[in-house]
């Protein structure tokens, strides 16, 4: 039966500590899964392999106050969004929303060398989030998968797996090739996808290991080496955007012709707030056109058919949680392009006055408008059941 949605968050969080779900690991495998331990003073540690034991974060935020609220200190047993699916639709009705997009990181533990127990645990993880976790309530209880991101095939196997058990969505944590720049061999990736009307998702941006300028951010035809090396042009693209969430991997994908070669791919980029965007569209068309000469001559750079924030307000879709200003901004990015979410249960939620401080921030805002920022972009995204 088809779900009423007037709010849905497009972007919240499954923080449910290892042994909720590492009982899915196959036993010869689950030594090497993450792991909770107990210290001293009472409080929680994750021990993953190949990795320094995590003692904190800033992902249990929900309940406590800015006073009250340490960074410094993990406790699942007491802490809200840290429990079983039937639990999270609770702490949903607390805060009067219908659905939430949940992401989650627990399983990609890349440290792992031994790709057969990488896979193994990714995969368990996924059979766990979407059969047991989300199982409470699938119409609003919307995980999204996790992929290994270590190659194509693993990413396009993974990818049919999840899509075949129910997943709505898939996350990318960096291309499928597992590289940090878009590759050939990623194409067969997004044919798969659009093949299979999968929507696909960033939550805020891929990690860039490194963001000097003498490394160059994508693959360029030409390489120019010494003396003659010209700057890095996507840089120049990116730049008034380079250190807010999603501008490389937007900038990657319009550089490498990816929206050219697939012009019915979209992508959402989650967490990254609005109000940046307009400024961003503008600078980087400004940057675009006073550069794309030598970027072509010296990187063997092709020409695009369009300018880079044409293929933005096509192709990306963008989340906000608290922005008031993107909101003003919102008809420079486009309404249709825009998901609101609550971020649960990390630092930044407002949890259980989500819906007030949203309120706030869409006053005088038309309801045709809200309507889509609210639900109606998401429902469509994600191709959710909806009345």
């Amino acid at each position: 039966m088809a779900r009423r949605y007037r709010y849905i968050s497009a972007d919240s969080h499954f923080e449910s500590p290892p042994d909720m779900w590492t009982h899915r690991v196959p036993a010869k495998y689950r030594d090497r899964a993450p792991r909770r331990i107990k210290l001293s003073n009472g409080m929680d540690a994750i021990v993953e392999e190949g990795k320094p034991i995590e003692y904190s974060g800033t992902n249990q935020f929900a309940g406590k106050s800015p006073e009250e609220f340490s960074p410094v200190a993990l406790d699942f047993d007491n802490a809200r969004g840290a429990g079983t699916g039937e639990e999270r639709l609770k702490e949903q009705d607390a805060d009067g929303i219908d659905a939430e997009v949940l992401y989650a990181t627990e399983a990609r533990n890349t440290a792992i060398r031994d790709k057969d127990a990488f896979l193994a645990i990714v995969r368990a993880f996924n059979d766990y989030f979407i059969e047991e976790f989300c199982a409470a309530d699938p119409d609003r209880l919307i995980g999204v998968a996790v992929l290994p991101n270590i190659g194509v095939e693993e990413d396009i196997a993974e990818m049919k797996r999840c899509a075949d058990m129910g997943f709505k969505t898939v996350r990318l944590h960096t291309y499928p090739s597992g590289r940090n720049y878009p590759t050939p061999e990623d194409d067969r990736f997004w044919a798969a996808a659009l093949d299979l009307d999968m929507p696909l998702t960033i939550h805020t941006s891929f990690p860039q290991r490194t963001r000097e300028r003498e490394v160059y951010l994508l693959k360029y035809p030409k390489e120019p080496q010494g003396e003659e090396r010209p700057p890095d042009f996507l840089q120049r693209i990116a730049r008034h955007g380079i250190y807010h969430c999603g501008a490389v991997e937007a900038a990657q994908l319009i550089l490498n012709g990816v929206f050219d070669r697939f012009p019915k791919l979209r992508i959402y980029w989650a967490e990254n707030n609005i109000g940046w965007i307009p400024y961003f569209y503008q600078q980087m068309d400004q940057a675009y056109k006073v550069s794309a000469s030598w970027a072509e001559r010296l990187l063997g750079l092709k020409r695009l058919d369009r300018l880079p924030s044409e293929y933005l307000r096509e192709h990306a879709l963008w989340g906000f949680f608290d922005d008031p200003i993107g909101v003003e901004l919102r008809h420079h990015v486009g309404v249709d392009r825009i998901m609101w979410s609550t971020d649960f249960p990390h630092i930044v939620t407002h949890w259980p006055r989500s819906l007030e401080v949203m309120e706030q921030q869409l006053a005088g805002v038309p309801n045709d408008e809200r309507e889509l920022m609210l639900a109606g972009n998401a429902v469509r995204f994600f191709h959710l059941d909806a009345a």
